[in-house]
C-alpha cells in the first residue's frame, strides 16, 4: 500500500447498499461506497447516494467534502445544513436527524470511530 494515495473510484469494486428500510423517510436511496481505507477504526473513501431521505444517529466523527450534488442535513434540534459541491463539514458524535439527498451526492469521507 502506498504511503500517499489519491482518492479515486478507479479500480475499486464499490459496495452498493440501501439504508435500513425502517429509517427511510422518503424515496428509495441507493448508496455506493468506494472504501479506500479501513483499519483500526479509521475509514476513508468516496460515497455516493441517489435521492431520498433517511434517519441517522452519529456515534462516530466524520469529515466530508462534497464533490457534487445537493444534500440537506436536518438535525432533531432544528438545525438545517445544506451540503453542496465544494463544501466541507465535520459531523460530530451525537448528531441525530435526517440526511436528505436532493440531487445525487458524491462526497469524500473520513470516519473515526
Amino acid at each position: 500500500m502506498p504511503l500517499v494515495e489519491r482518492l479515486t473510484r478507479d479500480g475499486i469494486t464499490p459496495e452498493v447498499a440501501r439504508p435500513d428500510p425502517a429509517k427511510v423517510v422518503k424515496g428509495d436511496p441507493v448508496h455506493t461506497t468506494w472504501n479506500i481505507e479501513d483499519r483500526d477504526g479509521l475509514y476513508a473513501g468516496l460515497w455516493q447516494s441517489t435521492p431520498g431521505a433517511w434517519r441517522m444517529s452519529y456515534t462516530e466523527w466524520e469529515y466530508v467534502h462534497i464533490h457534487s450534488g445537493h444534500s440537506i442535513l436536518t438535525g432533531d434540534d432544528g438545525t438545517i445544513v445544506h451540503l453542496r459541491a465544494g463544501d466541507s463539514y465535520i459531523i460530530r458524535p451525537g448528531f441525530q436527524g435526517v440526511w436528505e439527498v436532493v440531487e445525487t451526492t458524491l462526497k469524500d469521507y473520513v470516519i473515526l470511530t
